[in-house]
């Protein structure tokens, strides 16, 4: 497949449903994506969901019950959390997704219409990681990373007050300050695993604030924006 006018976004869970699904936001991210293909047929897009809120709350409500829950346990509860976010981005694009909800990248795949919708996989990492074999799947060189974060910091802006934004990071230098371990519900701007993964196929990875539907959409139309590019 063409990879020219093919953009991988993996959305994350924490802007799709932060606490509750947040209609507002996805009600502007449908609208302007719909405009953004309608300008050119040819455009595709692959959307990778995250779990959000509904993972936190389960994987929490399992560490309360059992205090030392296995982790794929944790990993399973994230991963059908993402399955509703992506099955309510499948229905807010039913007539441009002809494929249903991918949940192995590895899988067959059709990608007939102009949006792919897909969700987590299996444990051992997020859906971020699903997201690379899908980019590597379709000869994407880039993916889109959108959360609630505007840029990667050189360390968590919440516990030091000195951690710095960055425009650019290596993948070297990102792979240190994320670590190489997945921990499930582990939240970081794009996970251990795969980083690795991204990494060794030398591709490139955009982190923006996906509540900045402008912002996104300059992303998607090669403009300037605001966010860090890893590698």
């Amino acid at each position: 497949m063409n990879n020219l006018n093919m953009a991988v976004i993996s959305l994350g869970g924490s802007i799709i449903a932060p606490d509750k699904v947040d209609v507002t936001f996805l009600k502007e991210l449908n609208k302007n994506l719909r405009e953004y293909l309608k300008k050119d047929k040819s455009r595709k897009l692959i959307l990778v969901c995250g779990g959000g809120a509904p993972a936190r709350i389960y994987q929490q409500a399992l560490r309360e019950i059992i205090a030392d829950a296995p982790s794929e346990e944790q990993d399973w509860l994230g991963i059908r959390a993402t399955h509703i976010n992506a099955q309510l981005l499948k229905a807010m694009f039913s007539d441009l997704c002809t494929d249903n909800i991918i949940t192995d990248p590895t899988g067959h795949i059709n990608f007939k219409g102009q949006v792919l919708v897909a969700a987590g996989w299996k444990p051992g990492f997020s859906t971020d990681n699903d997201a690379v074999i899908l980019a590597e799947r379709f000869l994407g060189k880039t993916i889109i990373n959108l959360s609630n974060i505007a840029k990667v910091y050189t360390d968590d802006p919440k516990k030091n007050p000195d951690a710095k934004p960055l425009d650019t990071i290596s993948w070297d230098e990102f792979k240190v300050l994320v670590g190489s371990t997945w921990v499930p519900g582990k939240n970081t701007p794009f996970d251990p695993v795969a980083s690795k993964r991204a990494s060794k196929l030398g591709m490139q990875v955009i982190c923006a604030d996906g509540r900045n539907i402008e912002n996104t959409m300059a992303i998607l139309n090669k403009k300037e924006f605001v966010g860090t590019v890893i590698g």
